[in-house]
């Protein structure tokens, strides 16, 4: 008969038939994802404790590794633990087995509630170094211990740990992984990787946002030009670099990271702790604003930017967060209007809102909504645009046209260097892939070629490798075909036609959105105010240069008619009473500024009694023929909105007759028919958009004959 040791006689003394009924639970857990890939050892020792268990006398054994990677300080959710401590509640565990006290839990809430509840169904813990029962005394205090030390040897390492590594990072010397673009050298520093293609990749997105002013753009032109951009893949073995389709988080981590700009940065971001549920759950990845980063060296490396270049490029960011509310500028978005993101409220100081609108005759205005987070906020003022942006626009031609020379050169030396940058992207590319083709064809050589099932998958890589150079010889050769047939900048034509801004810029073809960023460029914001004596508007242009300009624009009066050709309200209801409802007609006359003798406004009720005074019968809806319908009808019939059906009656293509101005339009219904009305509600549709690549922006000045 086998002999137990004074200490296993012990343990077993305390485990009783009860114990033993009620089956054992084996606690496997380890903190992190690295300890569970290099850490096996541990894993083993843990999971052969079921073994333990079973040689314990214990028939019913299972074993809870759901916490495998998680830690047990308290602050990260345990599914198995949960499901250990439902075991024990329930009753039906007899012993819990562990390696040490830190693998049930490293905060001391989590150990005494286990423990509380054992202590109440009866359940032992097991460990190692003996067998201990919560209901007495001496085993619960000798817990009470373990658990202390647990949690007081977690802290303690955990303090030296960061002490140490920020001690280390205070030096630049902490090693930690790298972006794409920069790699560790043998002496421990940092320089930018060897490969050519990788850093040049890095400098083209960083180029291509100084030059399109927007991290979305310069995804889209990737996309556009096929460039793929590195990115860094971790795994269990290191990390290496993977080439993909440019997405907008991967650039805008490269515009973000100033160790691009020479900068050894630690502590960009931060945790969080909050309570949810009674429970503590901590959440990472918080950034933090420069000033409270634990570490910035600048210059501490080779950088592809400098540090104010850098700078500028996180100004440029945070104006694009359009979103976002700020009392900063914000970029260029697109639109009709010239100067959105960069009008301010004169009175309040309100970045100034755009409203598109419609109708041909008010397509936008610039608007200020004042306080209008609460309900009942004061508004503020609102102005058209049109005139605005003219005004504007023509002291930005001035302000440029002495430099237009230079920047017509060098906006076609920009547009070369371009497509260089695109062809060496592509270069890069193939030169990898040609060596990619080399590597296959060596490791297919070097195989045994009578053992096919080798042969045969090397050979189908050396196959696809093939494959690849050839389809970017293929992509090279378009590119260069394409660049080849574009005509050639003539300087002496550019330099004739650089002279006559003002053409170029009102040109038809020339795109909004390059307006918008030479309006950015220039302009740091305009002030509008509105004087009241004058029907004026008061613009205050701030240059980037720290010169102010001063105009003002007149604005558009109000009501249709001049006071001394207002018609007679008795005139207007003799010929349109009875034509219409009395409501149309109460609005039509408002519209018209015709007001009765006290000045108030037309209601329906005083139309009604003027009519009857003046003996004209009321609106007859059957007496309407269905040969003539409104503006309304029309859009429905005609399948387009009333604003293009008021553009086809301006145009003169559609007939439309008024009893009297500002009274409801008259459309013959036989007209809607005709082949001309049929033409331009045609070529409308046509006019829409069918494809978002046609919308893309044009990022140079569109000048004739170039």
């Amino acid at each position: 008969m086998k002999k137990h040791k004074p200490m296993e006689g012990a343990m077993l003394q305390k485990i009783t038939p009860d114990h033993l009924g009620r089956g054992a639970v084996v606690y496997v857990r380890q903190s992190t994802m690295g300890q569970v890939v290099e850490n096996t050892e541990s894993q083993r020792r843990q999971y052969a404790l079921a073994e333990s268990a079973q040689t314990m006398g214990f028939a019913s054994v299972a074993i809870i590794d759901d916490d495998l990677g998680r830690s047990g300080s308290g602050v990260i959710e345990r599914p198995g633990f949960q499901k250990l401590v439902a075991a024990v509640c329930a009753g039906s565990i007899g012993a819990v087995f562990c390696i040490e006290a830190s693998r049930l839990a490293r905060n001391g809430r989590d150990w005494h509630h286990l423990i509380d509840l054992c202590a109440l169904v009866g359940a032992l813990v097991v460990d190692p170094d003996g067998t201990y029962d919560p209901r007495l005394v001496n085993d619960r205090l000798l817990l009470g211990l373990k658990g202390t030390m647990s949690e007081y040897e977690l802290s303690l390492l955990r303090q030296r740990g960061l002490a140490a590594r920020d001690s280390k990072a205070s030096r630049g010397e902490l090693r930690f992984a790298l972006p794409p673009g920069y790699c560790w050298n043998e002496m421990g520093q940092i320089e930018i990787d060897p490969d050519e293609w990788i850093a040049g990749s890095i400098r083209l997105v960083l180029d291509k946002f100084r030059e399109l002013g927007s991290a979305r753009q310069v995804m889209l032109w990737a996309q556009d030009a096929g460039v793929k951009l590195p990115v860094t893949r971790r795994g269990p073995f290191g990390q290496k670099i993977e080439w993909r389709q440019a997405a907008y988080h991967g650039v805008l981590q490269i515009l973000r990271h100033p160790i691009y700009a020479g900068a050894y940065v630690f502590g960009r971001t931060s945790d969080r702790t909050q309570v949810v549920g009674g429970r503590a759950r901590k959440t990472t990845g918080h950034r933090k604003p420069m000033s409270a980063w634990n570490v910035l060296l600048r210059d501490h490396h080779p950088g592809y930017i400098s540090w104010e270049e850098f700078e500028a490029n996180q100004l440029l960011i945070s104006e694009n967060t359009h979103m976002q509310r700020r009392t900063d500028r914000k970029s260029a978005r697109g639109g009709r209007a010239l100067l959105t993101g960069l009008v301010r409220c004169a009175r309040c100081g309100r970045v100034m809102r755009v409203f598109y609108g419609s109708s041909f005759a008010r397509p936008y205005r610039y608007h200020c909504r004042g306080d209008d987070n609460h309900v009942g906020g004061w508004l503020c003022i609102g102005i058209g645009g049109l005139r605005i942006d003219k005004a504007v626009a023509a002291q930005i031609v001035e302000a440029v046209s002495e430099h237009a020379v230079e920047a017509a050169i060098k906006a076609a030396e920009q547009a070369a260097k371009a497509n260089d940058d695109v062809r060496q992207a592509i270069s890069h590319e193939l030169e990898e892939a040609r060596y990619e083709v080399a590597l296959a064809s060596r490791r297919y050589e070097a195989v045994d070629p009578t053992k096919r099932l080798v042969a045969r998958e090397l050979e189908a890589r050396w196959n696809a490798a093939l494959e690849r150079v050839g389809h970017l010889e293929e992509r090279l050769k378009k590119h260069d075909a394409v660049t080849a047939q574009r005509p050639k900048v003539d300087r002496v034509a550019l330099m004739t036609l650089a002279h006559d801004l003002p053409s170029v810029w009102n040109a038809p073809g020339t795109d909004v959105r390059t307006k918008q960023r030479i309006a950015h460029i220039l302009i740091r914001e305009v002030l509008i105010d509105l004087d009241d004596a004058t029907n004026e508007a008061v613009v205050t242009i701030h240059w980037s240069g720290g010169r102010h300009t001063e105009l003002r624009v007149a604005r558009v009066r109000t009501g249709r008619y001049p006071t001394d050709r207002r018609p007679n309200p008795v005139e207007v209801i003799r010929k349109i009473g009875g034509h219409w409802p009395d409501y149309q007609v109460a609005v039509t006359m408002n519209r018209m500024r015709c007001k009765p003798a006290d000045g108030k406004a037309w209601t329906t009720v005083r139309v009604r009694e003027l009519r009857e005074r003046l003996g004209i019968a009321p609106f007859d809806p059957t007496s309407k023929t269905e040969e003539m319908i409104t503006v309304d009808k029309a859009a429905l019939r005609l399948g387009i909105c009333v604003g293009s059906v008021y553009k086809l009656m301006r145009q003169g293509i559609l007939p439309a007759t008024q009893l009297v101005p500002s009274a409801p339009w008259e459309i013959p219904l036989d007209a809607l028919s005709s082949e001309a009305v049929k033409t331009g509600v045609q070529a409308i549709i046509d006019r829409r958009p069918r494809n978002y690549r046609a919308l893309q922006d044009v990022k140079t000045l569109a000048l004739p004959g170039i």
